[in-house]
Parts: structure tokens; C-alpha cells; sequence
């Protein structure tokens, strides 16, 4: 789903969508999977953590969702431009990275409250 693209990203395409929701949201299957092959390796414990995506010149951490169909990026519809839906590129970061963004916006791992 995705491959590295530099020091701090993978890149990857998924079909993302606008919806009537407060945090983007991916297959939670999906969530777990990627979460654990991208950031397992790195020591980071808990697979539910959010997952840090760059959609457009955004940074937003995304959770898991059974509700929403495998390769889908659901996200707010404030957060739609006019070109949406559409597959796109969206670009993950890597452990290192996510955890710093996370910090930066007051993310506290295992705190769930702090993202829903």
C-alpha cells in the first residue's frame, strides 16, 4: 500500500473521500496493517495509535474505521477540496516523524481521547 519515498515518508494512493466525520479514518483493518509493518519495526507498541498522513500540505493523524471500504482515506468534508473524490497520493510518516508531529499537537500515546 506503501513505499518509501524519503527519510521521513512513504508514499502510497488511496481513494479519499469527504464525509461527515471529525477525524480522517482508513479501513481499520487496513489501520492495523500498515501500522504495524511501518511503525512496529521502529518500537512503537500500540498499532491503534494513529497513523500521520500528509494529504495536500496537511498533516493529519488518522484512526481506524470499519465502516470505511479497504484504500479509502475518508476525511472531513471541510478538509474536500473541489477535486474530491479522487485517488490521489498521500504521503505516511515514518516512525520518528509521526511521533514528533504527534507531540507538536499535544498527542499523548494512549490517550485515545486526545484524537476522537
Amino acid at each position: 500500500m506503501f513505499e518509501s519515498f524519503s527519510n521521513s515518508y512513504y508514499v502510497g494512493r488511496l481513494y479519499v473521500k469527504p464525509e461527515s466525520r471529525d477525524i480522517p479514518a482508513i479501513n481499520e483493518a487496513d489501520h492495523k496493517e500498515v501500522n504495524a509493518h511501518v511503525y512496529g519495526p521502529d518500537g512503537v507498541v500500540r498499532t491503534d495509535a494513529p497513523l500521520v498522513m500528509k494529504l495536500n500540505n496537511s498533516h493529519v493523524p488518522v484512526m481506524g474505521d470499519a465502516s470505511i471500504p479497504t484504500g479509502t482515506l475518508a476525511v472531513p468534508s471541510a478538509m474536500g477540496g473541489t477535486n474530491l473524490p479522487a485517488e490521489q497520493s498521500v504521503l505516511l510518516a515514518k516512525s520518528d516523524r509521526a511521533a514528533e508531529l504527534l507531540r507538536y499537537s499535544g498527542y499523548r500515546f494512549g490517550d485515545d481521547s486526545q484524537v476522537a
